[in-house]
């Protein structure tokens, strides 16, 4: 009788069970996740994406609504570079940039270090001072600033009174973009908020330790407070820089549509609305949107270049140590 021997059954080459429903678990997981995701993506492939892809191309083509677009190569950027309304969007944007931005977040880190205090009705004046900026920069606030800043409005009659200049801002070539900064300064809510939250981070034994050593409050502000605070002043210089350039709404309707007197508030996105909605010039200003796009990325990559010259890390701080 023959034996036949046995093949010891082992289960070495039987995929375990307990992988295989982990990995079908976050399949499920992944799945859903999509899914739940899928109005965000479809939202950003057709209304983002692909419009930045299609006005990429147009921004080398000669299109104008109304006949196909033609191949034009680099033509609208070299007729860009040379149009003098083009150049005098780009210095009044720089203008209105440099002026507005940091004086908006000066006020609005006045405030913040005002309102950082402990006293009666804080809570009151927090949402007071935020209260503009809730409005935003809507056609309504226009309409409302163009009133106070023309003929023989409110400004006009108080500098009447005062002995100073006499003559609506709106009017006025020379103070037109001056009623504009002031517009955006007057909407310091965001970045003062921002900065109340950076300094709430500031420990208070530093400033107990400074002021035993005989340090007075600006000293205590420039060796502590600024210091410390860096990483939320860069942020709000990122952002509000950003805003800057971008300006449009205010500037469309406090000038009246008309983005003047003599160009005086002809900002970058309001020539750029007038080449491609008014004059159905949309290869021109597919083309002024990119090199927008072009500047402020460069911008941004100056400022996260520089703060490394000036903005200080607490992990930064402790690893020095």
């Amino acid at each position: 009788m023959t034996l036949v021997e046995e093949t010891p059954t082992t289960t070495a080459n039987k995929p375990p069970a307990a992988p295989t429903a982990a990995r079908e678990g976050r399949r499920r997981e992944n799945l859903a996740g999509y899914l739940f995701m899928s109005p965000w993506l479809a939202g950003f492939v057709l209304l983002t994406a692909g419009p930045m892809i299609a006005s990429l191309y147009y921004a080398f083509t000669d299109y104008n609504l109304f006949t196909p677009p033609q191949w034009v190569g680099f033509d609208n950027f070299t007729t860009m570079f040379h149009d003098p309304r083009w150049q005098k969007s780009v210095q009044v944007t720089l203008t209105y940039v440099v002026v507005a931005t940091p004086l908006k977040l000066l006020l609005a880190l006045a405030v913040a270090l005002l309102l950082a205090q402990k006293r009666r009705g804080q809570a009151l004046y927090r949402a007071a001072f935020y209260l503009p900026s809730l409005i935003g920069a809507s056609v309504s606030v226009g309409f409302v600033w163009r009133a106070l800043f023309s003929d023989h409005a409110i400004v006009d009659r108080t500098q009447t009174v005062l002995g100073l200049h006499a003559g609506g801002w709106i009017g006025n070539p020379d103070y037109v973009l001056y009623a504009l900064v002031a517009l955006t300064i007057w909407q310091f809510g965001a970045p003062m908020v921002i900065f109340l939250a950076g300094l709430k981070q500031v420990p208070p034994e530093l400033y107990e330790a400074a002021a035993i050593d005989g340090a007075g409050p600006l000293r205590r502000f420039w060796s502590i407070t600024l210091p410390t605070i860096s990483p939320v002043l860069f942020f709000n210089v990122l952002l509000e820089s950003i805003h800057a350039f971008q300006v449009f709404g205010s500037a469309y309707v406090v000038s009246n549509t008309q983005c003047g007197p003599a160009d005086a508030t002809l900002v970058y996105t309001c020539y750029l609305y007038q080449k491609g909605f008014k004059e159905s010039q949309m290869g021109f200003a597919a083309a002024m949107a990119w090199t927008l796009v072009i500047a402020v990325a460069l911008v941004t990559a100056v400022l996260f270049w520089s703060q490394k010259k000036w903005v200080h890390y607490e992990n930064e701080t402790e690893a020095a140590k």
